[in-house]
């Protein structure tokens, strides 16, 4: 059951609370008891009429007439004479502040307590209402409309407000010092909807421009061997994997079983992939600069122009036994350490392997044709059958190998 408090028509002193029943004539009844006056009508602190009890809420102040018109509410100054004295000068009334908030009273010296979803907040009077005027706390708050202050209070006499007490904090303290501080922890699109929400509209543009930068920065933050490992485990060994244009920089993926996955694009320098098995995955013009592939199984891969600069290759396996032949064409391998991997038929047409450790290498039937081999050391290596037309072989090593070079194989080589 609701209760209001009643003072009468032009007087903001020796109120009375009294219960809303059922009907406006029974409050009309028991205003006239209470008043010792013949209630006839009930007005807003504004001055609005009432004339149907469901317009009324819990806690309202209220004022009756015998049937006058509304009259703005007095009350006497601080420090004169009792009310009803001749001669006693009277002030307009602030409905629902303190007498301090409107009287002369600095409003930085009045407190207000908040109760916002359960976390006590004190702050000024002044906080709440010089920064953002027309903000709903200003409005909830200022002397010149007490229509819109808080209805409910708690024990403790605290206003209740219902909205989120973590997402609220920051914006108080906003209020305070004009400065929009967030902990790691808050989300700001939760700040976001409290300030639209509340009015507070000089913090928008704010914190959209925060999220925004912590957009932009989540996406340039690689993916970690976690998240991975959590995409591996979602998708099913049938479906398609794309990481295509995805951040791994850096990012330990060693030992993983990556068969398929695309990569095109996707940055992977210094990337750890030692062991791993990348059978089929789709490398075309990815960043593999500085990565560690070491014992990785590359069968079936497609390497067209990707960057593997003085990436580490060693003990590779891209020989698939049933003939299908991995497609590294214009890949870059420049000062790459490929030593004692197994290249088999693998295309390396156009390739850059300047500087490249080729040591004990099986490049059997190989196609390096027009491939960069300046300075390359292919010790020990077998190139039976490999195709190095048009390659540059300029300073690159060739002691120790298994079979010796064909001119057809060279020819029109630059040595």
């Amino acid at each position: 059951m609701k209760r209001v408090i009643i003072f009468r028509n032009g007087s903001g002193v020796d109120g009375k609370v009294v219960l809303v029943t059922h009907s406006l004539d029974d409050l009309l009844a028991a205003a006239s008891q209470k008043l010792a006056i013949r209630a006839a009508h009930l007005y807003t602190p504004q001055g609005g009429l009432i004339d149907d009890i469901r317009l009324i809420r819990d806690d309202d102040i209220l004022y009756v007439s015998e049937g006058e018109d509304f009259q703005l509410p007095v009350q006497p100054s601080p420090g004169v004479r009792p009310p009803g004295h001749v001669g006693a000068r009277m002030t307009p009334l602030c409905i629902g502040t303190p007498p301090s908030a409107c009287s002369g009273a600095s409003p930085t010296n009045d407190w207000v307590t908040l109760n916002v979803g359960g976390q006590i907040f004190t702050t000024t009077r002044a906080t709440l209402v010089t920064k953002e005027p027309n903000s709903m706390l200003a409005k909830m708050f200022s002397c010149e409309d007490s229509s819109l202050l808080p209805s409910n209070r708690d024990a403790h006499g605290a206003y209740l407000i219902d909205r989120s007490y973590t997402y609220f904090e920051p914006l108080l303290n906003f209020l305070r010092n004009g400065t929009l501080i967030l902990d790691p922890c808050i989300n700001p699109e939760g700040v976001l909807e409290e300030a639209r929400f509340f009015g507070i509209e000089s913090a928008v543009p704010v914190l959209e421009a925060l999220i925004t930068s912590r957009e932009e920065t989540q996406e340039l933050e690689p993916l970690t061997r976690q998240q991975v490992v959590d995409a591996l485990i979602t998708t099913h060994h049938k479906d398609e994997l794309r990481f295509q244009g995805i951040n791994l920089r850096g990012a330990d993926l060693s030992k993983l079983d990556l068969r398929n996955i695309n990569f095109k694009f996707a940055d992977l320098s210094r990337c750890n992939l030692a062991g791993a098995n990348m059978n089929g995955c789709c490398l075309e013009r990815a960043n593999l600069c500085g990565a560690n592939l070491e014992g990785a199984q590359l069968l079936n891969v497609k390497l067209l122009c990707a960057n593997l600069e003085s990436a580490n290759l060693r003990a590779c396996n891209f020989e698939d036994p049933a003939g299908t032949r991995s497609n590294c064409e214009g890949v870059n391998l420049r000062g790459a350490v490929l030593e004692g991997s197994m290249l088999a038929g693998v295309n390396l047409r156009v390739a850059t392997l300047k500087n490249a450790n080729l040591k004990n290498c099986d490049l059997r039937a190989a196609v390096l044709a027009g491939a960069d081999l300046e300075n390359c050391d292919l010790s020990g290596s077998d190139l039976q059958e490999a195709n190095l037309r048009g390659a540059n072989l300029k300073d690159a090593a060739f002691e120790l190998m298994l079979t010796p070079l064909h001119m057809s194989q060279t020819m029109t080589c630059d040595l």
